[in-house]
Parts: C-alpha cells; sequence; structure tokens
C-alpha cells in the first residue's frame, strides 16, 4: 500500500527547520531614538518658580505710588492752574535760558580744566604735582556759596587788573568791574569749583586702564600724545563718563547758587516771583523743581548713549536702549502668560 503523504503547504512556503531558533529582534531597530522615547517616561511639565512676595511688594510699591498721584492730583494747596500759568511764561524761561547758558560754560571749561590738572597730576615734574594737588585740595574744601561771594566782591580787593612784565612794567590795565559781569562772575565761579571735581574724575578713569596698554602703545613706536588720544583716553572715556556727568547732574543744580551773586537764574526768577506774589510760592517752586527734574533727565538720557556708544569693544553685547527693553519685556510677559494659561 502507498505511505500516506503529508498535507501540502502553501504554495511558495517552506516548513520551517525543527532545530533553528526563532530570529532575534533587530538591535539598530530596539535601541533606535524611537524606541529609546517611547520606552522612556513622559517628562513631567515644568512649572516655573513662584515669587508671592515679590508679587505682594509690587502691590504695595504700586499703592504708594497711587496715594502719591492722587494726594499731588486732589490737594488743592499745589494750586496746579497757577502752576500751568508759570510754567511757560517768559520770565520763567529766560531764568532757564540763563541757566542753560552757565551750564554749558561751566561745564566745557571745567571739563578743560580738570583734564589738565589730571594730567598735571600725573606729571613727572614735581611742580606741576604739587600744584595740581593744591588747587584740587583746596577748592573743594571751599564751600561753593564761598567762592562766587569772594569773586563777586573781588573788586574790593584789585580794583584794576593789567598785563605786562612779571614783577615789572605793565602795558595794560583796565578796571575789574568791566569784566566781572555777574555771568563771568559765575561761570568762574561755578569753573573753578567744577574743575577741582573733573580733575580727580579724569585721573581715576586715566589710572583705570590698564598698564599693559601703555606698554602695548609705547611698543608700537607712538608718539606720546597719539598715545594719550587714541589709545589711552578713549579707555578711560568708560570710567570718567559715568562719574562725570553725575558732576554734571550737579552743577546744574548748582547753578541755583548765582542768585546770591545777584544774577537771576532758574531759581533766582523763581525767588523773585515768589516775593512779588507770595501767593504762588508753591506752584512757582513746583515750576522750578519740573524744570530742573527734566534737564537733568536729558542729561541722564545723553549719558546712557555715550557709556553705550563706548561700552563697545568692552562688552560682548551692546547694553540695548530702552526701547529695546520695553519690546523685550512685553514680548516675555506675553510668553510668561501663555505658559500659565496652559498649565
Amino acid at each position: 500500500m502507498p505511505e500516506p503523504q503529508p498535507p501540502a503547504l502553501a504554495t511558495g512556503a517552506s516548513p520551517p527547520p525543527a532545530d533553528e531558533p526563532p530570529p532575534d529582534p533587530d538591535p539598530a531597530a530596539a535601541t533606535g531614538p524611537a524606541a529609546v522615547a517611547a520606552a522612556a517616561p513622559a517628562a513631567p511639565p515644568v512649572i516655573p518658580l513662584r515669587h508671592p512676595w515679590r508679587w505682594v511688594a509690587t502691590a504695595a510699591v504700586l499703592v504708594l505710588v497711587a496715594q502719591i498721584v492722587h494726594g499731588l492730583a486732589t490737594n488743592r494747596f499745589y494750586q496746579w492752574d497757577r502752576f500751568g500759568y508759570w510754567f511757560f511764561r517768559p520770565v520763567v524761561l529766560d531764568g532757564l535760558q540763563i541757566t542753560l547758558e552757565v551750564t554749558a560754560y561751566s561745564a566745557v571749561a571745567g571739563l578743560v580744566l580738570g583734564v589738565l590738572l589730571a594730567l598735571a597730576r600725573l606729571s613727572r615734574s614735581p611742580v606741576l604735582r604739587i600744584v595740581s594737588w593744591v588747587y584740587v585740595w583746596l577748592f573743594r574744601s571751599v564751600p561753593l556759596i564761598v567762592v562766587l561771594l569772594f569773586l563777586y566782591n573781588f573788586s574790593a580787593l584789585y580794583q584794576s587788573l593789567s598785563l605786562g612784565v612779571p614783577f615789572g612794567p605793565s602795558f595794560v590795565s583796565f578796571g575789574e568791574s568791566r569784566l566781572a559781569t555777574d555771568t563771568v562772575v559765575a561761570v568762574v565761579g561755578l569753573t573753578l569749583n567744577e574743575a577741582a571735581y573733573a580733575a580727580e574724575v579724569v585721573r581715576a578713569g586715566l589710572l583705570s586702564v590698564d598698564q599693559g596698554q601703555h606698554e602695548a602703545a609705547a611698543s608700537l613706536g607712538l608718539p606720546r600724545r597719539y598715545q594719550f588720544t587714541r589709545i589711552v583716553f578713549p579707555q578711560a572715556l568708560r570710567a570718567i563718563v559715568p562719574a562725570y556727568v553725575n558732576q554734571l547732574i550737579g552743577l546744574v543744580k548748582s547753578t541755583s547758587l548765582v542768585f546770591y551773586v545777584s544774577l537771576l537764574d532758574l531759581f533766582g526768577t523763581v525767588q523773585s516771583m515768589g516775593s512779588t506774589y507770595p501767593g504762588d510760592i508753591v506752584p512757582l517752586l513746583l515750576v522750578a523743581t519740573v524744570w530742573y527734574v527734566i534737564l537733568t533727565s536729558a542729561v541722564s538720557v545723553v549719558q546712557f548713549y555715550v557709556e553705550r556708544h563706548y561700552s563697545r569693544g568692552a562688552l560682548r553685547a551692546v547694553p540695548p536702549t530702552p526701547l529695546q527693553r520695553l519690546r523685550a519685556g512685553v514680548r516675555d510677559l506675553r510668553v510668561r502668560i501663555r505658559k500659565e494659561a496652559a498649565l
């Protein structure tokens, strides 16, 4: 009899060997990015750190500022209608112009004289060093009002001045009162006082430059004048500008003392109008205050852009302008709000 045949397999299929183990899985597929991502547990959401006390302090400051603004707006003692009347009056603007002129002349002359005094302090000549030190010591010790009053009464000591040979005959002589007008007295007094402080600011800025910069400039064979103007002084300005602008802001406010030498600047005009109109003393003082705030704010804006200019090469990124900071702050606030809404 014929032996029974095994059942036929499907077409194209072959029976697996009886002793061959099942194929191993692909190691690349088991360790690939998709497999790792599937096997890794889901990362928990990132929860930003909470700052409750920061919000409490912010709310307290906002409430305090709102109370101050409300008090300024509702208190009739300030007489804001009279403030608006006096703010752009021609007499006030004339005093403001005198303040600007005296400040500008004194700032420029004081800075130039301060640079010369600083260079004399750093000179190798002992006479220049001693004279510069004595000048700075004297005018930093004497109050500005004393300097102004002394110059105002200078004609009592010297009725005439002359030009000629030292300790010898004079060629030209003229009366001191013809030159020493009220504006000249104010500018000279502020310049002498300002130069003493500017000299120390400039000297500190020059000393802040690394000694290696001096040596590198000397090794290039540059003249000393070019070493100072092209290498040393531009680097020193990064330290000079913030300190000197701070001093310049003090100079703007110091011009209020020229009222005592009969020069009607902004403060002198306000004082004079306050004596004529006693009922408007407070609004007149507010007018002077606001104008001084505007002047010092303008100086601060100029300071920011000058510092930003000279920070190139010293910082990896130039500091952003206030408008750029505002845009970045708004953008960060939007991103934070979206994250908190998603949580």
